[in-house]
């Protein structure tokens, strides 16, 4: 039967030589190879070692006091005070079709790297074979009958002197926990996707509310003149301008009824289910709550955001491969063993007889065509492109924050006017309303009134829907309340 004896993959290599060295006692040949593959068995790496790139950051925050800081937490979500929100998060985690693939490629990832791994281990293979064979002797009365058998086990191990399986396995480790952090990337847009639909959907249930109570309130003026004109008491040109206003209001209606019908359908595919099993219940923008949140240190955040965790991971498995590659220009060290019965019978089985080889082996390149040259360029090459994303990725995370403060001051304040100009609008209408019904002034001034408050009810709902939206934009680019365990 044949075996490797040097190495054992459940112990370290030392202890495994060891091991080997042992079993081995009275084959001083083949301990001295042994002996050889205790001394190059530790390895070694032939390029720098690792160091995070130093990119500047500033002190703080522009729009934010670097003394307060709120950082989201893991269900940020539920700081809306929205128990329709949380359900459909909830379910979008576990159908939604992005965050499924993305699972898949993390185990993809976390199979390549076994697959990576092989090399450091031995590479065992075992075998058998029987046979039967006639000679014919002319000179004989019957042929002679030979019974061929032999069973063995051959391994052979690449001793990964310069490192370079070593190397390779680093960066396949690291490829696979950059699919890792994707995924959480990935989690974070969806559940940020899911609240933006969700509340766009709730603003054009809005809209189509008031523009359904403004049309009530058009058509009773409308009414209201037509009677007057039927009395003689007003003109026909005030009726078709007031009808102008009503048909106009019903004319908005199914525009916002198709944008809802498409926001229904895009939290349906959020969510993984057909869009015919999406049906949005009841609800408004002004149920909702206004959660607080703020950053800490700009430094704070590259712990914080996935994205950029996964830019470095990718940076450190592209500088594994450049030593990778600067290692395959070195010679490679093959140990090989075998041992097996083997037998040789006439007529019968004779008594097997014990076989065994050890052997060492050498592989220099010499030339390959440019092959090795154009893969440790490649690398260098890779390595640079994902240093500058690393640093864009940074960058980016800090830009993303100071437009999320950016926007959610602004649409506030924006917010808080417009509260103002929706009171202001309704009291001249109302003013306008009780004049022209006393006479004092004519329909024109009230159809003026009557369309500012029409907008500015509208411009409400939008301005809402920008702040909410604008809130989840910042949750999402302080990381959603995710951090890393390695920082």
């Amino acid at each position: 039967m044949t075996g490797q004896t040097m190495v054992d993959a459940s112990l370290p290599k030392s202890q495994a030589i060891a091991r080997a060295a042992r079993r081995m006692r009275g084959r001083p040949w083949a301990a001295a190879t042994l002996l050889l593959a205790s001394t190059v068995l530790s390895g070694c790496s032939v390029g720098p070692a690792y160091h995070r790139p130093v990119v500047a950051l500033p002190a703080h925050f522009s729009e934010s006091p670097a003394s307060h800081a709120e950082w989201p937490s893991k269900d940020w979500w539920e700081g809306f005070g929205s128990p329709q929100l949380d359900a459909y998060i909830t379910q979008a985690d576990s159908q939604n079709f992005d965050i499924a693939a993305a699972i898949a490629r993390v185990q993809e990832a976390d199979a390549q790297a076994r697959i990576a791994g092989a090399p450091l281990l031995p590479s065992i293979t075992g075998g058998g074979a029987a046979s039967v064979d006639r000679v014919i002797n002319t000179r004989a009365a019957t042929p002679n009958a030979y019974h061929l058998g032999d069973l063995g086990v051959a391994a052979s191990y690449e001793v990964d002197f310069w490192g370079k399986n070593h190397d390779t396995l680093e960066a396949a480790k690291q490829t696979a926990m950059a699919a890792a952090y994707n995924r959480q990337v990935i989690a974070l847009t969806v559940t940020s996707s899911v609240a933006m639909t969700y509340f766009q959907a709730l603003a054009l249930q809005d809209q189509i509310v008031v523009a359904q109570n403004n049309l009530v309130a058009a058509q009773q003026m409308l009414t209201g003149i037509q009677m007057e004109f039927a009395r003689g008491l007003t003109t026909e040109l005030n009726i078709q301008q007031q009808q102008t206003v009503v048909d106009t209001l019903r004319a908005s209606i199914p525009p916002l009824q198709l944008q809802l019908s498409q926001a229904t359908d895009s939290l349906a595919i959020l969510l993984g289910e057909p869009p015919e099993y999406i049906k949005l219940p009841s609800g408004s923008l002004s149920d909702l709550k206004m959660p607080g949140v703020a950053p800490g240190l700009p430094a704070d955040l590259l712990a914080r955001r996935p994205d950029v965790h996964e830019a470095e991971a990718e940076l450190i498995a592209a500088n594994a491969n450049i030593k990778a590659a600067r290692a395959a220009f070195l010679p490679s060290f093959t140990l090989t063993g075998q041992y097996g019965l083997e037998s040789v019978g006439l007529a019968s089985f004779a008594p097997p007889t014990a076989i065994f080889a050890l052997g060492a082996g050498l592989v220099q390149p010499i030339f390959e065509g440019g092959a090795l040259t154009g893969q440790l360029e490649y690398s260098k090459a890779r390595d640079a492109e994902l240093l500058d994303d690393y640093r864009k990725s940074i960058v980016s995370a800090l830009g993303n924050v100071e437009d999320g403060l950016a926007a959610v001051q602004r649409t506030g304040q924006q917010l808080s006017e417009q509260t103002d100009v929706v009171k202001t609008a309704q009291r001249a209408y109302e003013i306008s309303e009780a004049q022209y019904k006393a006479g004092t002034i004519d329909l024109l001034t009230v159809l003026t009134t009557e369309t500012a408050l029409f907008q500015a009810q509208q411009m409400f709902i939008q301005v809402r829907l920008a702040h909410v939206q604008a809130l989840v934009g910042l949750f999402q680019a302080l990381g959603g309340g995710w951090q890393s365990s390695l920082t």
